[in-house]
């Protein structure tokens, strides 16, 4: 039995450090070394939770190029196990551009044909093996919203969602636990929570909010949503340095991935049988993580280091 299955979300992001993300005088700028990283958000959940001991599999569309072959070079040196199929359209890519605060913009090169899915024949059996499904909202995964087992907890992550996108809401209303940003919502995010909740199945929605912390809903008694609650970000040098002194010279360099660390976090919280705020908490520690190196899904953090930490957050 796989503790996670992951649906979705690879390819290669080509990372360009910048001094600030804006536009400036001239036509041309020069910058430090530009690198491509395997990476996109199921990448970095299925890695994630590869890392923190959970028995994970992957599942995408790649291409026949340069891109695809540095997945599945990086996939066996990391010990995934990654089914895939081949996109003639060739495998999906981002170019982001990083700050010297660590924040990050994005232009996303999804690739694949609007109409390209994953079959059923290939997905089903995968399906049939698992615990949990976190499933990402590329196009390829669409079909199998229709056929994820009601026993089965389901996960999504709908990222910078501005709350009326269309693409995003079948996903929305599928799963379980949804997770999300706060960036495109105005910096009130309760309005899309709550119609996720009382339109969809979810007993549980996280918006995160970077260096702000983020906002969680849950449904209570008679399965009505509850309250919009805040939680903190984490400052890993003041409540964690202490006691685990790999923290001590934390600082945040690239934003990189970090929703998926969170993710990542929860979902092995969850797989523990966690409370709510112990998740939280195991996914603010692995967002963290995830800041304090270059490059995105560079580095993840370990089951020993994350268990650590929380027995040092409570203290």
């Amino acid at each position: 039995m796989l503790d996670i299955l992951v649906a979705g979300g690879v390819g290669v992001d080509t990372i360009v450090r910048v001094p600030e993300i804006a536009i400036g005088e001239g036509d041309n700028l020069g910058v430090e070394p530009i690198h491509d990283y395997v990476a996109h958000t199921g990448n970095g959940v299925s890695l994630g939770c590869l890392h923190l001991g959970l028995t994970t599999r992957f599942i995408d569309f790649i291409g026949e190029d340069t891109q695809g072959e540095m997945i599945l070079d990086r996939y066996e040196r990391e010990g995934l196990d990654f089914r895939h199929l081949i996109s003639p359209e060739g495998t999906s890519r981002s170019v982001n551009l990083v700050d010297d605060e660590g924040r990050r913009y994005s232009f996303y090169d999804y690739r694949h044909h609007s109409d390209l899915r994953l079959p059923a024949d290939f997905y089903g059996p995968h399906l049939a093996e698992a615990a949990h499904v976190h499933i990402s909202i590329s196009n390829v995964t669409r079909s199998m919203l229709r056929d994820l087992d009601d026993g089965v907890p389901v996960s999504t992550d709908l990222h910078a969602w501005d709350g009326e996108s269309e693409h995003h809401k079948e996903y929305a209303l599928r799963a379980d636990t949804v997770f999300l940003s706060a960036a495109k919502l105005g910096g009130a995010p309760e309005k899309a929570m709550r119609w996720i909740m009382d339109n969809g199945r979810a007993s549980l929605v996280i918006a995160t909010d970077g260096e702000r912390g983020g906002y969680v809903l849950e449904r209570g008694g008679l399965g009505r949503a509850g309250t919009v609650e805040r939680y903190t970000a984490i400052d890993p040098v003041a409540e964690l340095s202490g006691a685990v002194p790999e923290w001590a010279s934390w600082r945040p360099v690239d934003s990189n991935g970090a929703g998926d660390a969170f993710v990542s976090g929860f979902l092995w919280g969850e797989r523990r049988g966690d409370g709510l705020e112990a998740k939280i908490d195991a996914g603010r520690v692995a967002g963290a993580f995830a800041c304090r190196k270059a490059g995105t899904h560079s580095e993840f953090i370990t089951e020993p280091l994350l268990a650590g930490s929380l027995a040092a957050l409570r203290g």
